[in-house]
């Protein structure tokens, strides 16, 4: 029997889309043992899952869902906003936990948390439904943050699979090397969906104006480094394993280079790694890819070193108006400095007129 998901809920948004008036979003993360996910309810959604629940299981959940307040509202009172949202996520543990499990077993549950069933159709329909939650749920900075750090998870895994892959293509096992392959896929795709809603999600927090011009390209940025690191897993993985089972087909079929070949292959002192015009040692980014992933790797860096002078070219230029400023300024100073010291000095000489005047008085 599978563990029960891990429930919580972290954080709130405001949200007036499809509504005549705001409404308060209670963003739900979920943690599966295979993935986790958000998913965005407003507290009418949560009244329709408890008579829901109420009807299918003729008797009501464990916890009372929290009442709705009729002169408040959560989105101009943040009091009224957290202790919705402890008691919304009480009223979900404790569902979630506890050993009856009538109210889990529920369509309506399942439903609700976008929760995959039993049957085919139903699990993708349940996944189709994970998408689109968690990319609404990306108009939220602290889940963007959330989902970006799963995506990232995804592309590490992808790299690991990938290196199973070719481990197990240079061991001959081509079943776990092509289950290897499959699992690198999987993750790839769900990457690339991640990718899509932090796109969608920066877009709205743009026209919300949540988050500042800096804060969104630093993210543009990430997404940018995400995806293209995606498409070069991505041709890795559509790509042959680059193994010695090669140089074994290629040499009569025989099948995989046996452990002398190998050896053959690394005389003559030279190093067992790839050369790309110097003997440079491996790394832990590069001993897993191609001559052609290295070389992409290598374009992204590029690409990355660009991006990196042009935001410092930006801030240099920042800097010089900044600097320009700053000086026009002082010698708008100097000049008010300038003129004070000279009607300081007439003064002076006033006064010292007007102390003659009186001593000869």
């Amino acid at each position: 029997m599978a563990p029960p998901p891990e429930i919580a809920i972290p954080s709130t948004s405001v949200s007036d889309e499809g509504s005549s008036k705001p409404f308060t979003l209670y963003n739900i993360t979920l943690r599966l043992p295979l993935r986790s996910y958000v998913v965005q309810k407003r507290y009418s959604d949560f009244a329709k899952l408890h008579s829901a629940l109420v009807e299918q299981v003729v008797a009501p959940p464990p916890t009372p869902l929290p009442g709705k307040h009729w002169l408040k509202s959560t989105v101009k009172s943040a009091e009224l906003a957290r202790d919705r949202q402890l008691g919304l996520e009480r009223y979900l543990k404790t569902i979630a936990e506890t050993p009856d499990r009538r109210w889990r077993d529920t369509s309506a549950w399942r439903a609700f948390l976008n929760l995959p069933s039993s049957s085919t159709t139903n699990s993708a329909v349940s996944a189709a439904g994970m998408v689109s939650s968690a990319a609404a749920g990306a108009a939220d900075p602290g889940t963007w943050l959330d989902m970006h750090r799963e995506m990232k998870q995804c592309l590490h895994e992808a790299r690991q699979c990938l290196s199973r892959r070719d481990g197990a293509a240079d061991g001959g096992n081509n079943t776990a090397a092509a289950e290897a392959g499959a699992a690198a896929k999987r993750v790839i795709i769900k990457a690339g969906t991640l990718i899509a809603g932090l796109s969608d999600g920066l877009r709205r927090m743009q026209e919300s104006t949540r988050l500042g011009d800096g804060e969104l390209r630093r993210r543009r940025d990430l997404v940018a480094a995400a995806r293209m690191e995606r498409e070069g897993l991505e041709k890795l993985s559509n790509s042959m394993p680059s193994s010695s089972s090669a140089l074994g087909r290629g040499n009569g079929g025989k099948g995989q280079a046996s452990a002398l070949e190998k050896a053959a292959l690394l005389q003559g002192g030279k190093p067992g790694g790839r050369v790309l015009g110097a003997p440079l040692p491996e790394t832990e980014r590069t001993r897993e890819l191609d001559n052609q992933g290295v070389l992409m790797l290598q374009k992204q860096e590029m690409q990355a070193q660009d991006d990196q002078v042009e935001q410092l070219a930006a801030i240099i230029r920042r800097q010089k108006e900044i600097g320009l400023k700053i000086n026009e300024e002082v010698e708008a100073q100097s000049e008010m400095l300038d003129r004070v010291d000279q009607d300081a000095t007439r003064l002076q000489g006033k006064v010292k007129v007007a102390n003659n005047r009186i001593r000869k008085m």
